[in-house]
């Protein structure tokens, strides 16, 4: 089957946008993809939108939010798709299905999400419902709290986890510094990350400050097309694979450490492209805590099991290594507004692979891996990304 193209994309900054609201943030990100692309709005078949929510914002029914960029696009069906921190893939994925189904040829995809008008309580709050809440033991559990379980754990099962998270906090960080769009643009050493104090504190035993990700408003948003309605358009990247894996919610039905349904989608997306690790440019993965990045490392193969760290100490993983991860940032440092994260890791994939992702840019990127996660490894989409035109 020929493969559905993304063929534009936008993205507003990412961080505490005081006086924008969900609106402001959909509208910016989406006049700005249909910009890049050049058409007029009206010749936009559906839209998607990847909002979390989880009563962040008042905006229970925000999909035709969307319409407010344009009055060409009233009337058009918009849905909204909600899969916890995989929402934006989750919106991505259903638009891929509507080209595919023969109902659209040109789609919009914008993900969103305010959070900063909300307290850190409420936030962790929020998050937490997405959370198994059928058990009381689980359902009192904050996100923090559950990556911490993961981090304890690889203690126990193989070896302390903590430097290697602390030099995934730093190398993110140090990557956030040339992108325009991350919230936190501020360099941090191995020393503060590695070493609880007033400015690090413990967050959820073990995890620092530095090893979690951030609050954040923001959005980004892609234009999808059809094989032949690609052809229109001067840059276009192609999905060489996309799957989408869910594994049980309860954490006492599953190995969590494991993170088999990662490895499961990651891996069936190498099948499906006929590719792997080795053949890949860049990735950017949800670094929602840093154990979360270690973890992927070996999802990914790039590691045996409990040696997630050798990619961080053999440089692969780094800017300047073979296959550099968040190049962007990551979660970490570019920021998490969970609604938009998955379409932000796609459109900044998009600009990498058609040389136009400035100061982040991976020269002569032609294949790149996206792994956004919802939940604690619940809902896993990967995207195998691919320059069919640059």
């Amino acid at each position: 089957m020929n493969p559905v193209s993304i063929v534009a994309s936008g993205h507003t900054r990412f961080g505490r946008l005081d006086g924008k609201n969900l609106e402001d943030l959909i509208v910016e990100a989406a006049s700005e993809a249909i910009a890049d692309a050049a058409i007029d709005p009206a010749e936009i078949d559906a839209v998607y939108l990847g909002h979390f929510n989880s009563g962040m914002v008042a905006d229970g029914f925000a999909s035709s939010l969307i319409h407010q960029v344009s009055p060409a696009l009233r009337f058009k069906p918009a849905t909204r798709c909600e899969n916890a921190c995989a929402s934006g893939s989750a919106a991505i994925f259903s638009a891929i299905n509507a080209i595919r189904s023969g109902s659209a040829d040109l789609v919009l995809v914008v993900g969103a999400e305010k959070m900063t008008s909300n307290t850190t309580e409420q936030v962790t709050r929020a998050l937490a419902g997405a959370g198994y809440q059928n058990n009381p033991a689980e359902a009192g559990l904050s996100f923090p709290q559950l990556f911490g379980i993961a981090a304890r754990e690889y203690t126990k099962r193989y070896h302390d986890p903590l430097p290697a998270m602390a030099r995934i906090a730093v190398k993110n960080h140090r990557n956030a510094l040339d992108n325009p769009l991350a919230q936190m643009q501020r360099e941090v050493d191995f020393d503060f990350c590695d070493t609880v104090s007033d400015k690090n504190p413990l967050i959820a035993s073990p995890l620092r400050l530095t090893d979690c990700s951030l609050i954040s408003d923001g959005a980004a948003a892609v234009i999808l097309a059809s094989p032949e309605r690609a052809k229109s358009f001067a840059r276009q990247v192609s999905f060489r694979a996309h799957t989408h894996v869910s594994d049980f919610l309860p954490l006492d039905k599953r190995d969590f450490l494991a993170f088999e349904g990662p490895e499961l989608a990651i891996r069936s997306a190498y099948q499906e492209a006929g590719i792997s690790h080795q053949d890949l440019d860049f990735a950017e993965v949800h670094d929602c805590f840093t154990i979360a990045e270690l973890l992927v490392y070996e999802a990914m193969g790039l590691a045996p099991k409990g040696q997630g760290e050798r990619a961080l100490l053999d440089g692969t993983v780094t800017r300047e290594g073979r296959l550099p991860v968040n190049l962007s940032g990551g979660l970490k440092a570019k920021g998490h507004p969970v609604g938009a994260t998955g379409v932000s890791m796609h459109a900044l994939a998009f600009r990498q692979l058609t040389g136009t992702a400035g100061g982040i840019q991976r020269e002569g990127a032609e294949l790149g891996m996206v792994f956004n996660m919802g939940g604690a490894a619940v809902a896993n989409h990967v995207s195998i990304l691919e320059a069919t035109r640059a």
